[in-house]
Formats: C-alpha cells, structure tokens, sequence
C-alpha cells in the first residue's frame, strides 16, 4: 500500500511537469481548434513584453530628465501606445501560423520605437546605458514573477486546485511569459543595431569605433536576419532556456 501511494505522488508530478514541459514548443504542429487560442494568448503576452519594454525606455529616459517621451504618452503598459501594426501584429501572426504548420521560424517582433532626447539627459553616459537597459530588465522582471509563480505551483502542488479546465491555458500563459520575456531579453542584448545591446556599446566604444558602429547601423537588420537563419541566435538561447528549465525543475 505504501508503494502505490509513492507510485501515484509521482505519477502526479510527472504529470503536473508535464502540463509546463511541453508548452514551450506550445506553436508547433497545433490543430485547427487549438490555433486560435493559443495565438490568442501568444499575442497577450507579447503585447505585455513589447509594452513593458517600450514604457521602461520612457520612463528611464524621463529619469534622467527627459520627457519627450513621456509627453507622448509612452509611459503606460497600455499596448495602443506602443504598437507598431507590423512588428505587432502582422508579422507575429504570420509567423506564429506558419511556425504551427510546423516551419521552424524565429517568432519575431517589436514595438512603435521610442523616441528620446539624448541632449536632454543628465550623466549622459550613464543615461544612455540605464536607458539602453531598461527594456530588458522589465522582460527580466516579466519572466521572474512568471518563473516564480511556476516554482510556486511545482513546489506546493497548488496547481492542480485551478479548474481542469482552465490548467493548460494557464500553463501556456505562464510559460509563454517566461520565455517570451528571456528570449526578449537576451536577444536585445545583442551588439547589433538597432537593438538595446549596441546602444550600450556605444558608449565604451572609441570614438575611432564609432564608424564602425554607424556602418553597421546601416545593415544591423539584414544582419540579424542572417544570423537568424544560420542559427546563432537558437545557439545562444538553446543552454540558457535549458538552464531555466533545470531550475524550474530542480
């Protein structure tokens, strides 16, 4: 009687991994029915990263004293305000639908920019680097209470008092926040115009690199776009997604 009772807990927990282990292939090969409300609950969550990430740009810029954006109505996670109808909406549904079908695409996005006057800022140097960074510490923040929570619900089972229902859709949002928000995150980290992480470049470099900077300014989407395709980018994210995984889990 005390085998079975072992038996059962840890069917039980295989079980509870389960509903999270396997969503972060969540998009490939979904049936008609389950497309849409997994696209549904794709596009909630990467219009709360997109937003999270434009706002903390505007608001750190108008930290070191500058306002346009601000003014503008950027400082708000209301998705309206930072949308941009292609990088929004257009190009993630296409490739979230095509990525279903079963192609291996990169779901890639972005949000309205956020325009900012460097010229207004105090410390410049350092505005640039808090303001550069400021986006991707609001994913990171995202992807940690999402990360708790899920930690929270292995730990004390409490998962499992969520209607049956309602577990998947709530599994797939968590885990949908968590990796959305890191691969935002470290991708933005990247040295390449026009992301976060060349802005922060920017400003150790050299005044004798900045040409450098300014010519690969001029083609840093089409090299991304290649380095993407060549898989640099899933080589980089591929040990610290399972990284992740490893804690969740531990």
């Amino acid at each position: 009687m005390q085998s079975l009772n072992h038996r059962d807990r840890g069917c039980t927990e295989k079980s509870r991994n389960a509903k999270f282990l396997h969503l972060s292939n969540a998009s490939d090969q979904l049936n008609p029915e389950q497309l849409i409300p997994h696209l549904v609950i794709y596009l909630v969550v990467l219009l709360l990263a997109i937003s999270a990430h434009e706002a903390a740009h505007a608001w750190m810029s108008y930290k070191f004293g500058d306002d346009t954006a601000r003014l503008l109505g950027r400082v708000t996670l209301n998705p309206i305000a930072h949308i941009d109808p292609i990088g929004t909406l257009l190009i993630p549904i296409v490739n979230f639908i095509l990525a279903a079908g079963g192609m291996r695409l990169f779901l890639l996005g972005w949000g309205k920019p956020t325009p900012v006057n460097p010229l207004r800022w105090r410390q410049k140097d350092l505005a640039n680097v808090m303001v550069s960074i400021a986006g991707i510490l609001a994913n990171l923040l995202i992807a940690t209470i999402a990360f708790i929570i899920i930690k929270i619900f292995r730990v004390t089972g409490s998962f499992e008092l969520i209607p049956t229902d309602m577990q998947e859709p709530v599994a797939l949002l968590l885990e949908s926040m968590l990796m959305m928000n890191i691969s935002l995150a470290v991708f933005n980290l990247l040295p390449f115009p026009p992301l976060d992480g060349s802005k922060v470049l920017e400003t150790f470099l050299p005044e004798s690199m900045q040409p450098l900077l300014a010519t690969l300014e001029q083609y840093g989407f089409l090299i991304l776009m290649v380095l993407m395709y060549l898989g640099v980018f899933d080589a980089i994210m591929s040990p610290i997604m399972r990284l992740v995984v490893f804690l969740l889990y531990l």
